[in-house]
């Protein structure tokens, strides 16, 4: 019999868990460990882009992100007085990028990846330390820990393991987030994550009684944008310029209704529905110097571990399913399995695009949060004036990220309607 190899991905997030059904389905034994007490995400939502369903496709379940599409009409950018900008067409990006963009729950994405994990594979409460990250003559090694939090989850208790376990495997996916420890432990001297000067909200709350379009709206170092989920829930984001570290005085809903509250239909009707306890707000870092690889040894990072960006893009959850298929892909499961050659190659995949997306995103990044008014006036105009040129022109800002396409078929059962058979 072929010998089964044993892939350990520690941090359960939509890159972690993306990458473990992926390599699943490659014929790895898979462990994902992660360290909260259960894989109840935080209450926000994420948009999958047409190039992070394409990656989903390869993994079978690309079909099902789609059904949940609940923006179907237009959109577009709005000033805080209400006044449009740019409208955005729909059907002109889904015929450009071949499909629409999906706006779906987190917890949504993350009942569909680990419906596709088999019993056993998740374990929970678990800490995880690389201590040799291995090469192609000796396996990596973890000390994994419990934290005393976790029981397991509805996939099942995994391995089992006591506190300061040592556990081998041919292959290690780091995807414990922005502040990823086995990132240091890789390189050390990279300087890390760095703060870009906003802060962000992020909440999900009951529709409004009036309808809306969805939007984005840009104001004088402040931003919002409410989007619709196919359940009839709105998924609201914001951002705003702030010292590092802030928080409000009195609590976070206060401080958006100052923010924001006088700003056009439907953001105060949202903010009056929000409650206070359920609101999100974290500062915004990114990883704005690359690193030299995404790989050492046996060990790969991907995702925010690897290249964390600024939300400006909507492209930090869509890059980190980009790399768990690509990984998988050269990872394979062969028996003459080489982590110096393939996740070379993994790494001659992922590093130049993610770190040309990681710029562009923090470039509009400093657009979306220009202060000054003469800057902001000059901003509209230009959004404006490129609008009139039509829909086309303001699509190209996403040529080259939404029109990607994964290096390997996707699943016989995927919707892809350019594949040829």
């Amino acid at each position: 019999m072929e010998q089964q190899h044993r892939a350990v991905v520690v941090g359960a997030g939509i890159g972690g868990l993306t990458a473990a059904v992926a390599l699943h389905l490659r014929g790895w034994q898979v462990t994902l460990l992660e360290r909260a007490a259960d894989l109840a995400p935080v209450g926000a939502g994420i948009a999958l882009a047409p190039n992070a369903q394409r990656a989903l496709d390869v993994i079978g379940l690309g079909d099902r992100v789609r059904e949940l599409s609940a923006w179907q009409g237009d959109g577009g950018m709005r000033t805080p007085d209400g006044r449009w900008l740019a409208r955005t067409d729909a059907k002109a990006a889904a015929a450009r990028f071949g499909g629409p963009l999906v706006l779906l729950h987190r917890a949504t994405l993350v009942d569909i990846l680990t419906s596709a994990l088999p019993e056993g594979v998740v374990r929970t409460g678990v800490t995880a330390t690389v201590t040799d990250p291995g090469d192609d003559r000796r396996l990596a090694r973890l000390t994994v820990s419990e934290t005393g939090t976790g029981t397991g989850t509805g996939t099942g208790t995994g391995t089992g393991t006591a506190p300061g376990t040592d556990i081998e495997a041919e292959l290690v996916v780091a995807a414990d987030g922005i502040r990823s420890a086995i990132r240091g432990t890789l390189f050390p001297d990279h300087p890390g994550p760095r703060y870009s000067g906003s802060t962000s909200w992020r909440v999900v709350v009951p529709a409004p009684g009036r309808p809306f379009a969805p939007h984005e709206t840009w104001g004088a170092g402040r931003l919002w944008g409410s989007q619709p989920l196919k359940d009839g829930r709105v998924y609201a984001y914001a951002m705003a310029v702030a010292p590092a570290g802030a928080h409000a005085p009195d609590d976070e809903k206060s401080e958006l209704l100052r923010l924001f509250g006088d700003w056009h239909h439907p953001v105060p009707e949202i903010l009056a529905g929000v409650d206070p306890d359920r609101i999100l707000r974290h500062d915004v870092h990114h990883l704005p110097d690359p690193l030299p690889a995404f790989h050492r040894g046996r060990v790969a990072l991907l995702g925010d571990s690897a290249h964390a960006m600024m939300p400006s893009l909507g492209q930090g959850g869509n890059q980190a399913v980009e790399d768990a298929v690509v990984l998988a892909h050269h990872a394979r499961s062969a028996p003459d399995f080489t982590p110096d050659r393939a996740l070379a190659a993994y790494t001659a995949d992922r590093l130049p695009r993610t770190t040309a997306i990681v710029r562009r995103a923090a470039r509009t990044g400093a657009l979306t949060m220009l202060s000054a008014r003469p800057a902001v006036a000059l901003r509209s105009a230009a959004v404006s004036a490129v609008s009139r040129f039509g829909p086309g022109l303001a699509l190209r800002g996403f040529d080259g990220i939404c029109d990607w396409r994964p290096p390997v078929d996707p699943a016989p059962s995927a919707h892809d309607p350019s594949r040829v058979s």
